[in-house]
């Protein structure tokens, strides 16, 4: 028997028969996939997206491809498309992802954060009185938090709104390569690593260059850290705005659980199977595209009382394991998530109240997931 399948475009060869509704609906694809996977009693679909695909979106499916690396290989999935993401830490598989794990965690480690907090405070953007768009201001607080916590603010701003810029756009931007770009950002790294030889500063490249492997480490996590950090930041802004009861230090904690809940950036992981699996009854054969969608983890009816609805008092309670992965999880967890953490919770304890005056919070689904926007909001 194959596995449950979302309909084929009619029109198109069969093993390019989802492309389409990839390209312009992929959530929508995604949930009538897992409907007809639910239909059968099972937790995984096929997709045909030129290659052989498979979508899994329970917690044991979850476990198994973020906990199993022998079986579920980094290299050759989805992030090797993207010239920001193909390098690094990010696409290291085992065992040799352990040891590069292992010598950068101590770097991104919450203790190892907390020196950047005094930094990061100094540099948070006052909100502006007028009628402000909570996406577009996000995407500015954090590229400039950014810029403090990796180089003390010294990087070329032009330069870093330049680099960062396609990761903001819809595919296929993120895709394409920036060769005299990226020249430029190497020759910025190397310049700012430099200066840190000879008197280390208070930030992650002065740790980052003792490591093998520090510029394309840097320029990787810098790209992976940005989009999912403002998309994270602007639902914050928007929810608080509806929200203004939860809009307290003591709460922002849950509220950033909820959103990352409902809008996980990264709302789907991917990796390539080395080796065939047998799972639920079905052979996975060697090099299908094994992919886990934590958007629709996130969502299931099955694991969350009102999946849809924004509900941060039900993080008085703890989810089922691998229930909720808005990092990903096991040994390749993101590497940046204390520093998302740190950059998020400051920057909402210094928002003002605020409340909505209109825009599409609607769920846009790119390199990370993002709210369409415009979020238009004011000063309460």
């Amino acid at each position: 028997m194959p596995l449950p399948r979302p309909p084929l475009h009619p029109s198109l060869p069969a093993p390019l028969g989802h492309l389409p509704a990839w390209s312009s609906e992929p959530l929508a694809l995604l949930h009538t996939g897992a409907e007809a996977a639910r239909t059968e009693g099972l937790d995984v679909f096929g997709l045909n997206l030129g290659l052989s695909a498979v979508v899994g979106f329970s917690p044991q499916w979850n476990r198994a491809v973020l906990t199993d690396l022998e079986t579920f290989r980094s290299r050759g999935s989805l992030s090797s498309l993207v010239p920001y993401l193909n390098g690094g830490v990010i696409v290291t598989d085992a065992p040799e992802h352990a040891l590069r794990r292992h010598a950068l965690n101590p770097s991104f480690s919450r203790s190892a954060l907390e020196g950047l907090t005094a930094a990061v405070r100094q540099k948070l953007p006052d909100f502006p009185a007028g009628r402000t768009d909570a996406l577009a201001w996000a995407d500015h607080a954090v590229r400039d938090l950014l810029n403090v916590a990796y180089f003390s603010g010294e990087f070329d701003a032009e330069l870093l709104d330049r680099f960062l810029a396609p990761l903001r756009r819809p595919f296929p931007a993120p895709m394409r390569p920036h060769p005299r770009t990226l020249v430029a950002v190497r020759r910025e790294l190397l310049r700012l690593g430099r200066l840190r030889a000879n008197e280390p500063r208070p930030d992650l490249l002065s740790t980052l260059i003792r490591q093998p492997g520090w510029m394309e480490d840097t320029r990787v996590s810098l790209a992976a850290a940005h989009d999912t950090t403002t998309h994270a930041l602007a639902y914050g802004v928007w929810h608080l705005a509806q929200a203004p009861q939860w809009h307290t230090p003591e709460q922002h904690g849950a509220v950033i659980k909820e959103v990352l809940r409902l809008y996980p950036p990264g709302w789907m992981g991917s990796r390539r199977l080395r080796r065939s699996l047998e799972w639920r009854g079905h052979t996975l054969p060697a090099g299908t595209l094994a992919l886990y969608s934590t958007y629709l983890t996130h969502r299931d009816p099955g694991l969350w009382d009102g999946p849809d609805h924004f509900r941060p008092e039900r993080w008085s309670h703890k989810p089922p394991a691998w229930a909720y992965l808005p990092y990903g999880g096991g040994e390749r967890i993101c590497l940046g998530m204390h520093l998302a953490g740190l950059l998020l919770t400051e920057t909402l304890a210094a928002l003002p109240l605020l409340r909505t005056l209109g825009g599409d919070a609607t769920p846009a689904p790119g390199l990370t997931l993002g709210p369409a926007g415009p979020l238009w909001v004011a000063r309460a």
